[in-house]
């Protein structure tokens, strides 16, 4: 067991975490900007990985909508759970809407994607992504509504979700599969450089939003809401995974996007919206850190 924690570690772990190290390091000693490099990723790298992987994948509706409901009820679960233990330990307001967002929002792009390839390889990265899009929707409606719990926010912020790239990307992708249209060669080979390009540089701008943040006040709750995110997401994945009867690299990949750590942008909603920012920012950078560990664990025993 031990030589197999290690062999993970080593060859699915530690390839992830060293390129955020190299933006952490490089980041500002290079004056590269994390905001630069994350839009670069979010508006043109994503929604092209997006479409590469969706516009050729064969796979069957019935079981993508299977596997769409599952992880929507496993963060509807580790919602619940956030606002459950934020409740008990009689938190503000504003902390439990904080819990909320930790709990729903992990980082299945940088991190989700590149783990699930390595760990269970490129035929799994289909899986992931349709993880990744149901995720992100979700996270986004639940994340910006416990943002606005405090601030009387409005509907249009929850829409604006619609407006992002990688759910416009989605749709031609799924004309393209569903009307069996082979893009023209040239296309096809500028979406899969960039395609290829999505991976690292959203490692890389990870580690520089990660040097970027200079308010850290570490607290018991940091290690509580982290803790909801790391362990009560793939609890509750795996207690689900099985009524819902997914096995393999769906049952693979939607355990371990259950389980990655709080994602950059919850600190990022947290300043836009004025929800307790510093907190928020430190879990992201602890439960970061933490994933080390719990990653390694949970892939191993999944």
């Amino acid at each position: 067991m031990l030589l197999q924690l290690a062999g993970i570690f080593l060859n699915v772990i530690t390839p992830v975490f060293a390129l955020v190290v190299i933006g952490y390091l490089a980041g500002p000693r290079l004056n590269l900007e994390a905001r630069t490099l994350s839009r670069f990723s979010y508006f043109i790298l994503i929604p092209a990985l997006v479409f590469n992987i969706i516009s050729t994948a064969k796979f069957q509706v019935a079981l993508a909508t299977q596997m769409i409901i599952y992880i929507l009820i496993v963060h509807i679960g580790c919602v619940l759970l956030g606002v459950l233990v934020a409740w008990l330990l009689k938190r503000s307001a504003k902390m439990v809407a904080a819990y909320a967002l930790i709990a729903v929002f992990g980082n299945v792009g940088n991190f989700g994607l590149p783990l699930i390839e390595f760990r269970l390889g490129k035929e799994a990265l289909l899986a992931a992504t349709v993880y990744f899009l149901a995720i992100m929707t979700f996270a986004f409606i639940i994340g910006v509504g416990a943002a606005n719990w405090n601030n009387g926010g409005g509907l249009s912020a929850i829409l604006a979700i619609f407006k992002t790239p990688a759910l416009i990307a989605l749709v031609p992708a799924l004309l393209f599969n569903w009307g069996n249209i082979e893009p023209p060669l040239f296309l096809s080979r500028i979406i899969a450089l960039l395609s290829g390009a999505t991976i690292p540089t959203m490692l890389v701008a990870l580690g520089v939003q990660l040097a970027e943040m200079d308010k850290f006040k570490f607290s018991s709750d940091v290690v509580i809401a982290s803790a909801v995110r790391l362990v009560g997401g793939p609890i509750a994945a795996l207690l689900l995974v099985v009524p819902f009867g997914l096995t393999g690299i769906e049952r693979g990949a939607g355990v371990f996007q259950a389980a990655m750590p709080a994602a950059v942008l919850t600190s990022i909603i947290a300043m836009e919206h004025n929800l307790l920012p510093d907190f928020v920012t430190t879990t992201v950078l602890f439960s970061t850190l933490a994933s080390v560990v719990t990653l390694t664990i949970v892939l191993a025993v999944v």
